[in-house]
């Protein structure tokens, strides 16, 4: 009973992802409540929710499989999130599960499993992460996105890359140079923007052993084939051409101010 009880609160407590703060459940339901909410997010994250069994849910896009249409086709977007997503929160829930009592105690959100990563299993990093990682993901595309970053973000990408487009040149470099597996990413790393990728579901808040990226999340790319294989086959860099209508540059801007 008394593991029970530990884990119920255990789950309770890691209700709510964040990059830095906490946030809480309201701003997620405007995240990802509907489509008119898209445009004008004024949310962070909150991706790991809790339902009445106590487990991690898939969260619901604010935007239909085929919304993405012609650059992310639907039949991609509906297996990603259906299958690929739901396998991370399936296999989270069980890794959750096979915890140690203590170990559970130590840690009260993701973000604090990451700090302290290497606690865990691989199973919690590989799922944990992809959990995370995919969350994050969804908010940062949207219908008819895309453009030009704007406001204070806007301002960061000239200073520190000296322009846009020579950002997206370095943005889009860094996902095709990421060899199998992982991710591209943008991050606020000592009040400076850096890009750089991580493999597998790994993340910049993830305290791992060596250098690797660190920072808080500002954009970020799937490049695992099953983002992109159905539609560009081995074709990466059509399908990163393709992100770049779909950016929600709206979340990121939030991200980057939080």
């Amino acid at each position: 009973m008394e593991n029970s009880n530990t884990r119920r609160n255990f789950l309770k407590q890691t209700a709510i992802l964040s990059t830095g703060t906490i946030i809480g459940s309201s701003l997620f339901n405007t995240a990802f409540a509907s489509e008119k909410n898209t445009n004008s997010e004024k949310h962070i994250l909150e991706a790991a929710i809790v339902n009445a069994e106590d487990i991690y849910t898939l969260p619901k896009l604010a935007y239909s499989y085929d919304a993405l249409e012609p650059h992310i086709d639907v039949t991609t977007m509906e297996i990603h999130h259906k299958k690929h997503h739901q396998g991370y929160v399936t296999n989270l829930n069980k890794a959750i599960e096979s915890l140690d009592k203590n170990l559970i105690d130590q840690s009260k959100t993701l973000e604090n499993i990451f700090e302290k990563i290497s606690k865990f299993p691989d199973s919690v990093r590989n799922n944990a992460g992809g959990h995370y990682n995919h969350s994050l993901f969804w908010t940062l595309m949207k219908p008819n996105g895309g453009g030009n970053p704007k406001g204070k973000l806007a301002e960061a990408i000239n200073k520190d890359f000296g322009s846009f487009e020579e950002f997206k040149k370095q943005f889009s470099d860094a996902s095709m140079k990421r060899f199998g597996s992982g991710w591209a990413w943008l991050v606020v790393q000592d009040g400076k923007l850096v890009i750089g990728s991580t493999a597998n579901q790994d993340n910049p808040l993830m305290r791992l052993r060596g250098k690797g990226l660190k920072g808080k999340p500002v954009l970020a790319l799937d490049v695992w084939e099953h983002a992109y294989y159905l539609k560009n086959q081995n074709r990466r860099a059509d399908y990163v051409t393709s992100f770049w209508n779909v950016v929600n540059w709206d979340a990121a801007e939030n991200l980057f101010n939080s």
